[in-house]
């Protein structure tokens, strides 16, 4: 058949499909793939897409870097399984972890400008104090994790706003509830992508010349027979001091299933005991160095020390673990705007140990989920039953779930946070020695406040967090060492082999170790947006990905572009 162009409307009756109308563009269409499928046995009968760059995956890398494509001229398709874009600032519900210079130079343009319109939104929309009104540094939670600690839908709106003026142009289409489900390649080259639509079970085929990965857990890696690995590496492969004797793929750092609570003194919001409640009542985290306890109480091991530590729970005054993600503080707001300031749960205590969602098969990744839920639900229960109270009395029963918050019916995040994904085999990987204060120190023979981080001739981007692992299914306790303000080398962006696939988040070159600095939100951020330039880069001047890297004038050409678009390259002396 001869490939046609369609409009929207006919194209929606063809594949019974009902976009939203300001995300439709014009599409591709054809009867059949001209690369061969998954299942080469059997034409293809999927509809396709084309686009110039397609995102699998809809989360803060896969928006950065749909922005930054559509911005310098390319067609984008982003797909995302829930019905929320952001991935950790949304439907992870993870407000963000960000560097202390985040309101100066810690960032991209782009970045910044995504907080200020978070904080923009809010004296658009909310009935402010005078005083919180005129806070340029408005923090509507005053919450301790961040400077910014605000709800999920809030993020939610602003990225949408952000990728308006390039949806409405019919620069960028996003696929909302659309997952990967196979892939078909021709020698080191992606040829296309099938996505299944989750509500209607119809799958299309996206096609492009270059693709990014921005998946939560890396899925289109082992879909594209990209090399990569998960887990911890062997000492003798990294050189890291904090690394591994040996291989252990499957020791990668807990996940959590967040929720979102609000505290109104004086009522009864008991949920109803949990299905797994005695399972996790009496649980004690099977790790080395070992836990102070139970899982379900305020002592804890210090992320640092691994030393007993009670940060203190008391939704009534202000510290401890309540006031540490608190994305709601009242007193910001007119009185009467919220009945309780609200908090987000995304603490040691719901850090799930005992499997992971990935690398195993569907119904147990399935089961670890659930029972990931039922963690953060007997959570709650603990806390609204049997917690210590000042007074000497148990349970805070006016504790209240908040679903609408989360956008769920159950309460919990749409997607569970996902702190260590599958990583490509890299033309280049950040190693702890790299960017590890005391690593570094003994690579330069120097004292630790006398080093600075490698310096990466091939940099995109910069970020800065410590290295922090949380316990880890393999039975590990925290590794949460300092680190150097790092810079993003493009040669961690860069699959081995594969020619036109991207990684763009949690899912470069970095190792167990580094991906406890490179996985936050600032630093995703810039990834996807140094990955969604590049694409436009090479799409624009017909150049396969790696050529930037290897040839000096063109990474100076690329480098010279982003930094023109805000991104920096180093970090101020």
């Amino acid at each position: 058949m001869k490939p046609q162009w369609v409009g929207r409307r006919t194209f929606l009756k063809q594949v019974g499909l009902a976009f939203p109308a300001a995300a439709a563009a014009p599409l591709f269409i054809s009867a059949q793939a001209n690369s061969p499928s998954a299942a080469p046995s059997k034409k293809l009968t999927a509809k396709e897409l084309a686009a110039d760059f397609i995102i699998i995956g809809g989360g803060l890398g896969g928006c950065a870097a749909a922005i930054a494509a559509a911005r310098n001229g390319l067609r984008v398709i982003m797909t995302e399984e829930t019905d929320w874009i952001g991935g950790q600032l949304t439907s992870q519900a993870v407000p963000p972890d960000e560097n202390p210079w985040i309101e100066t130079n810690g960032g991209t343009h782009s970045y910044k400008e995504l907080r200020t319109r978070i904080r923009d939104y809010y004296r658009r929309n909310f009935p402010l104090t005078e005083v919180a009104k005129a806070n340029a540094d408005l923090n509507p939670g005053n919450g301790g994790v961040s400077r910014l600690c605000h709800e999920p839908r809030v993020a939610l709106a602003v990225l949408n706003e952000m990728l308006a003026p390039y949806i409405a142009s019919q620069r960028v289409q996003i696929l909302l509830r659309h997952v990967a489900v196979s892939a078909a390649t021709t020698g080191d080259k992606v040829d296309l992508v099938r996505v299944r639509n989750l509500e209607s079970g119809g799958e299309l085929n996206l096609i492009a010349p270059c693709f990014a990965d921005a998946t939560e857990t890396g899925e289109l890696l082992p879909l594209t027979k990209t090399e990569y690995v998960t887990g911890a590496e062997a000492q003798r492969e990294t050189g890291e001091p904090h690394a591994k004797a040996n291989p252990q793929p499957q020791n990668m750092q807990a996940f959590t299933s967040c929720f979102a609570m609000d505290y109104l003194h004086g009522e009864d919001h008991t949920i109803e005991k949990p299905r797994e409640w005695e399972l996790w009542r009496d649980y004690v985290p099977p790790i080395n160095p070992p836990w102070p306890g139970k899982l379900l109480d305020l002592i804890y091991s210090n992320p640092v020390t691994l030393e007993p530590r009670n940060y203190g729970f008391n939704p009534e005054k202000a510290g401890g673990l309540f006031h540490y993600r608190r994305i709601v503080d009242r007193s910001n707001f007119l009185v009467g705007t919220y009945a309780g300031d609200a908090s987000l749960v995304n603490w040691p205590q719901n850090d799930y140990l005992p499997g992971n969602p990935f690398e195993c098969a569907p119904d147990v990744a399935a089961k670890h989920i659930a029972s990931a839920k039922q963690l953060s639900l007997s959570l709650l229960y603990w806390l609204q039953t049997k917690a210590p109270r000042p007074d000497g009395g148990e349970g805070w029963k006016g504790l209240r779930l908040r679903p609408d918050i989360v956008g769920t019916e159950d309460g919990l995040a749409k997607s569970p946070y996902i702190r260590e994904s599958r990583r490509i085999c890299a033309a280049f990987t950040v190693c702890e020695q790299h960017v590890g204060t005391e690593a570094r120190a003994k690579v330069l023979g120097k004292p630790s406040d006398q080093v600075a981080a490698e310096y990466f001739h091939d940099t995109v981007g910069i970020g800065s967090y410590r290295i922090d692992l949380h316990p880890s299914t393999g039975g590990d306790n925290y590794i949460d060492i300092a680190s150097l303000p790092f810079q993003i080398p493009l040669g961690a962006l860069l699959p081995r082999r594969v020619e036109n696939l991207l990684p763009a988040c949690k899912n470069l070159g970095v190792t167990h170790i580094t991906n406890g600095c490179y996985r936050l939100h600032p630093v995703e951020w810039n990834i996807g947006e140094a990955v969604g330039s590049l694409a436009a880069f090479c799409v624009n001047k017909k150049l396969v990905l790696r050529e930037v890297r290897a040839k000096g004038f063109l990474l100076k050409e690329f480098q010279s572009m982003i930094t023109r678009q805000g991104v920096r390259l180093v970090w101020p002396k």
